[in-house]
């Protein structure tokens, strides 16, 4: 028997809504099955389950927020018995203002009732001082009196605003525990640029590659040279990754950003890259990433280069230990065999963690990103 849990889907995520389930009690599920979809401050979550077998229950009802870590569902594993029972979780579905139950017949005068019904006052919280303990007029007008004062209902803040939040804490976070040290390098992208035109003049015009998969390419081969950027906080302790799901900043049209995992970036093709590249915008954009894409990055890359900046500087996203950042391609005066030429560059940076790795390591990962983009063709 397996626990399907409401995953996490970001350093800082706590809780998410179940909005539907996929699957229904008896039904087969593989592993990477979309099984339900959550609503997190990131949008609509399709979420997959990670083992094999058939579901068995399902303990949350559509509509309900519950915490990270929460059983949703039980998936009986082939060829595990069932284990003992799982209780649903409780979770509270007492609406706020609901009023208390009466408490039995209140006595009080037709001038008390209509009075009260104006000020909104309930009788059966009001002392009565009249014959036998009956509510009079007085009593009504001294409750209305000293009760709180009603404050107007503050608005849920909408998604976008939500969003910002969750990603303003994610990033102080990073700031208050991360001791962040920086590292820039400007490369030389004349050959790069030079082959991805000619490339790319051989491809019809659906194929053709972005210099971007070049550089998240180049990322994910130079972490094979310094693996120890590739690690994910567990703990106390920084845990290199087996594999490279390199995460890239995808800036959302109504404002914030997320950063998905493009899974298994080295073992990728360019061709490869570009397409899924291209899906995850798309479906960033749409809200419709599944959740292994937003709990899988290993180190991140971002670029607001197509915004005319020349060099940008990130702040790690925990529990990740760095990330890198690439700015605009310019042409700028080089110095190629004691000439002066004009050549376009660009300014690569590191932002990494310095309990993990420091400097010489760091700048070993930069020069390999440089050195496999003077070789385009080998990515």
């Amino acid at each position: 028997m397996a626990e399907f849990v409401m995953p996490i889907l970001g350093a800082d995520m706590t809780a998410g809504t179940l909005v539907a389930w996929r699957k229904q009690p008896g039904d087969r599920v593989e592993r990477g099955d979309i099984i339900a979809e959550v609503e997190t401050e990131k949008g609509l979550i399709e979420v997959e389950i990670f083992t094999r077998g058939v579901i068995e229950r399902l303990l949350v009802e559509p509509g309900t927020e519950v915490p990270v870590g929460t059983v949703l569902a039980i998936v009986g594993e082939e060829g595990v018995l069932a284990a003992a029972e799982v209780e649903a979780p409780t979770i509270s579905t007492v609406a706020a203002g609901v009023p208390p139950a009466e408490a039995g017949r209140v006595r009080s005068s037709p001038a008390a009732r209509k009075l009260a019904g104006e000020l909104g006052v309930d009788l059966t919280s009001v002392h009565g001082t009249g014959p036998g303990g009956a509510i009079t007029r007085e009593d009504v007008e001294g409750a209305a009196a000293a009760a709180p004062a009603v404050s107007p209902p503050v608005p849920e803040p909408d998604r976008q605003v939500r969003l910002r939040q969750t990603i303003a804490a994610a990033m102080a976070r990073s700031k208050r525990e991360i001791p962040h040290y920086y590292l820039s390098t400007t490369i030389d992208m004349h050959r790069a640029m030079a082959w991805l035109a000619e490339e790319n003049l051989k491809r019809p015009i659906a194929d053709r590659l972005l210099y971007g998969v070049l550089l998240i390419k180049a990322v994910a081969l130079a972490l094979k040279e310094v693996p120890e950027l590739n690690a994910l906080w567990s703990g106390t302790q920084a845990v290199p990754s087996p594999a490279i799901h390199v995460g890239v900043a995808i800036s959302l049209r109504q404002g914030g950003l997320v950063a998905p995992a493009v899974h298994d970036t080295d073992r990728q093709s360019l061709d490869e890259l570009m397409r899924n590249f291209r899906d995850l915008v798309a479906r960033a954009r749409a809200g419709s990433l599944r959740s292994s894409e937003l709990s899988d990055p290993t180190i991140t890359v971002t670029s607001i280069g197509e915004q005319g900046v020349e060099t940008i500087f990130g702040i790690i996203y925990p529990p990740q230990v760095a990330i890198v950042g690439f700015g605009k391609v310019v042409e700028r005066p080089w110095s190629v065999d004691g000439r002066i030429v004009s050549r376009s560059v660009m300014a690569a940076t590191l932002s990494a963690d310095h309990r993990v790795t420091d400097g010489h390591r760091g700048g070993r990962f930069l020069a390999a990103v440089d050195r496999l983009l003077q070789e385009p063709s080998r990515l």
